[in-house]
């Protein structure tokens, strides 16, 4: 028996986290896709299999409107912030405030961010750099990559020195090699609301809805925040 989920890059830590368990209890196999929020949602309206689907709030109520996704099966597994990260090892750039970040991005040799039109970080990253004045500036110095997860591997892999990230925290945090040096400053700051439905194409939707109850219950509620969801 298959469970099939397609993820915005953010709940990847979660799902990955609790798959091992939950397939030797369940006798399951969990297939899950994990990329730009945009990226999946084309996936499933193209007609890609999926139990679960899992993106931003705005982007499941609008699935529940099309007929994709299982009325008042929408549930939260919190909301997640858009971070900023460095390479294990290099010097920590103070960016707390806009002076702040726009010479941290300046200096930066690579800026490494998800896909500007797909992903939920990418759209906004992209935004701040523009709002920076730099998206043309630094233009030959962005490092664009499908999702958060893909842009901080490919940096913590990169022998490029001072270079810098932003994505959603929780590929920050769950990337080997790269550290969560803090929030975007105030001014730029996201915070988005990751949520879970069921489809209504759903091969198994009980078994679904039994990891979608473990996924946003109390139990896992220790891991989602190690992992850098907070309440919503």
């Amino acid at each position: 028996m298959k469970l099939v989920i397609l993820s915005g890059g953010a709940a990847a830590g979660i799902v990955k986290g609790l798959q091992a368990q939950f397939e030797e209890k369940y006798a399951c196999q969990i297939d899950g896709t994990f990329s730009a929020v945009g990226a999946m949602r084309e996936l499933l309206l193209a007609g890609e299999p999926c139990d679960i689907v899992i993106l931003t709030r705005a982007m499941i109520e609008e699935l529940i409107q099309s007929g994709h996704v299982v009325k008042n099966s929408l549930t939260s597994l919190g909301i997640v912030r858009t971070g900023v990260a460095v390479k294990d090892g290099d010097p920590i750039p103070e960016i707390a405030n806009r002076d702040q970040l726009l010479k941290a991005f300046n200096q930066a040799r690579g800026i490494y961010f998800p896909d500007p039109q797909k992903a939920t970080a990418g759209i906004h990253v992209m935004n701040v750099l523009k709002s920076l004045g730099l998206d043309q500036t630094k233009e030959k110095d962005l490092r664009i990559f499908p999702n958060g997860a893909t842009a901080m591997a490919a940096m913590a892999a990169s022998t490029e020195a001072g270079s810098i990230g932003s994505t959603q925290v929780t590929e920050i945090i769950i990337t080997p090699g790269v550290r969560l040096i803090g929030m975007l400053p105030k001014e730029f700051e996201l915070a988005t609301d990751y949520c879970l439905g069921i489809c209504t194409t759903a091969q198994n939707p009980e078994l679904a809805l039994t990891f979608a109850s473990i996924l946003t219950g109390e139990d896992a509620a220790s891991l989602r925040h190690k992992l850098g969801f907070e309440l919503a």
